[in-house]
């Protein structure tokens, strides 16, 4: 069984006094997630109580072939209680601020309900999926986002979804630790106070090129940008355009351009689901 989930770029956010989910803007994109599932490999294997009978006691997650210890996904199938093969397929890279691992967990978590014929909700799944990616320290609420599609401002329980299929431009340069960062308190109160700023900023329907104005100004106040970044955005400005820094990586993505920067998408006005 298989399922898709779309990548998710996060333009500004902050923590909710919870610490497990964040407010903020982010917009999902066509370029995501394919997670095929089945019963862990040992034979003419059709259920997961076949599967540990038969001596798979541990699941497998590969990306792109390569055998990879993927921990929110790993979690995930253990809230689900199977034991499984995962193949995910990434068009996106992982990293880098395009929420991969929750679209892997979130896509995996959907074809493992249809393989396993579990009967969740897709709430339910939604939920375990969120809860895998906050145990990991891998992300705060990308998968709400990628389950939705659009673009998505929300304050960590409200989230309001606006259609927008505008053209999207990115770079990457490499990835940031979102683990480390969550756990760096300095960092994340400077993220608290601009995140809250740049939101009450928005207007009650923003443009994807406001989220981004307003996406710069976050990350110049919280100084993550590097140089290859500032250089990324002064490139996309120059052609006319508006660009940010992905959170969190060093990303660039940008609206209002074309060819200023390496690869193009558009935002995805569909959530998650199987194929």
């Amino acid at each position: 069984m298989k399922a898709f989930a779309p990548g998710s770029v996060t333009a500004l956010f902050a923590p909710t006094e919870s610490g497990d989910e964040s407010m903020g803007a982010s917009f999902a994109i066509e370029d995501g997630i394919v997670a095929e599932v089945r019963p862990a490999d040992y034979g003419d294997v059709s259920t997961a109580t076949d599967s540990v009978a038969r001596g798979a006691t541990e699941s497998v997650v590969t990306v792109d072939g390569d055998p990879t210890d993927f921990e929110p996904v790993g979690l995930a199938l253990d809230a689900l209680s199977v034991t499984a093969r995962v193949e995910l397929t990434a068009e996106i890279p992982i990293g880098c601020g395009f929420g991969a691992s929750g679209a892997a967990t979130l896509a995996t978590a959907l074809a493992a309900n249809a393989a396993f014929d579990l009967g969740k909700t897709r709430e339910e799944l939604l939920g375990i999926s969120h809860r895998a990616e906050v145990t990991a320290g891998t992300g705060l609420g990308d998968v709400f986002v990628q389950e939705m599609g659009g673009l998505v401002v929300g304050n960590g329980t409200d989230r309001r979804r606006y259609d927008c299929e505008t053209p999207v431009e990115y770079v990457s340069f490499g990835g940031i630790s979102t683990e480390q960062m969550l756990a760096d308190a300095d960092l994340m109160a400077r993220i608290e106070r601009a995140g809250r700023r740049a939101l009450d900023a928005l207007s009650a329907e923003p443009t994807l090129a406001a989220v981004t104005r307003e996406g710069w100004k976050f990350t110049e106040e919280v100084e993550l940008a590097t140089e290859e970044v500032r250089e990324a955005v002064a490139s996309a400005e120059d052609a006319g355009g508006v660009a940010s820094m992905a959170m969190v990586g060093e990303t660039v993505f940008a609206a209002g351009t074309e060819g200023a920067l390496a690869n193009r998408t558009r935002i995805c006005p569909e959530g998650a689901g199987l194929l």
